[in-house]
Formats: structure tokens, sequence, C-alpha cells
């Protein structure tokens, strides 16, 4: 039985926390972040990625939500795949309930996953090409961009060091010139997700039969 990952970069900590050791899983592939600025090319670039596992993987592993472009994703790929549940991968990692009471909370945060985290404001300004625009400086834009909200929200996962990473929230949060609030949560969406993968993986497999001619399974 084989598997694949397809999955963006901020989500990589919790994936591999979960797969890391799992031989089942046989090819890992984190796309870079910024691809959710254009998410027609994003969706054909996933479409693209797990297509071309087909014959390899007897199923995929989309390590993203629905991220404003990738509903139904899934009926467009050859190879069976389940993609995480929610709207974004906040949602994912907090779950509808707790990132709606979060925003109740504080309707003006800015919420910061490991991942997110991890990238900082460099990425960011990246993300946003805050540095393309001659004669002015990415903090310019940045001051514009945050002058409305209140308040940075990292959220620890668990599965990163909480000290180093509190520390780089604090960082990110002085940079946007925000005040920093800290949570923790669960992996549980991802490890559904997983758990759901791995199902499918076995229902398209069969000893002596390669993943391209046990393809018919249904997708997900």
């Amino acid at each position: 039985m084989k598997i694949g990952i397809v999955a963006c970069e901020i989500l990589k900590d919790e994936i591999e926390h979960l797969t890391k050791d799992d031989p089942v899983f046989v090819h890992r592939e984190y796309l870079e972040f910024a691809l959710h600025e254009d998410s027609a090319n994003m969706k054909r670039l996933l479409i693209e990625k797990v297509n071309s596992l087909e014959g390899k993987a007897d199923a995929v592993l989309l390590g993203y939500a629905i991220c404003q472009s990738l509903e139904n994703v899934t009926k467009e790929m050859k190879v069976p795949t389940v993609m995480l549940e929610g709207a974004d991968c906040i949602d994912a990692l907090l779950g509808r309930d707790e990132y709606n009471r979060e925003k109740k909370i504080c309707a003006t945060t800015w919420f910061m996953s490991p991942g997110w985290t991890r990238i900082g404001v460099q990425g960011l300004i990246k993300q946003f090409r805050l540095d393309s625009v001659e004669g002015y400086e990415p903090q310019f834009f940045l001051d514009l961009l945050f002058e409305s909200y209140e308040r940075c929200l990292f959220i620890d996962s668990g599965v990163v060091d909480p000290e180093e990473y509190t520390k780089l929230a604090q960082e990110y949060a002085d940079e946007l010139k925000l005040k920093l609030d800290c949570r923790k949560c669960g992996i549980g969406t991802i490890e559904n997700a997983v758990k759901e993968v791995k199902e499918l993986a076995r229902r398209n497999y069969s000893p002596g039969q390669t993943a391209e001619s046990s393809r018919t399974v249904k997708q997900s």
C-alpha cells in the first residue's frame, strides 16, 4: 500500500508529526505557501501534482483545506484523494466553533499557526509582494495592512517547541505592532484525514495489483 502527500508547507510540522515514521507514505511534497495568492493557479498545480502520482500511489493526502478555490477539487483528480476539512488551515487546526469563538473575542485578529509563525513577517512581505514597489519600504505597506488589527493569536498545535515558537510569535507581533495572545489546539482534523486516506488506500489496493489498475475506487 502506497500513499502520497501533497501539502502546503504551512502544515508540514503537523503532517510530518503524524506520518514521518509510517512507511506507507512513499511520496512527500510540500508546496510554497504563497501559492494562495493566485487561487486558480494553485488549484491547477495541485491537480497536476496529484495526477502525476497516478500509478505510483493508491491514495493521496492533500494537505489543504478549501482555501477559497479547492471545494470539490478531489473530483478532478485521477488518484483517490482526501483533503482537510475547513475553510482554511486555521479552521483545520482550531475547528469551526473555536475559530468563530476567537473571532468573536477579537474580530481583528491575525491568526498564526506554527507554519505561519516560522515563515514570519518576511513571508508576509513575500506573499503580498510588499518589496516590489520602488520608493517604499515594506514596513510602510505592513502598517497600512494591519492598522485595523488589534492582536496576533499564536496557535500552538503541540508539535513544535513552544518556547521557541512563542518567542518567534512575539517577534512577529512586535513587527506588526500588535499585542500577542497564545492558545493551544489539537490536530484532530489532520489526524482524521490521515486515518481516512489510509482507509481509502486499503480499499484501493490489493496485493499484486498496481495503483494504476486499482484506481476505479470512487474518490472522496
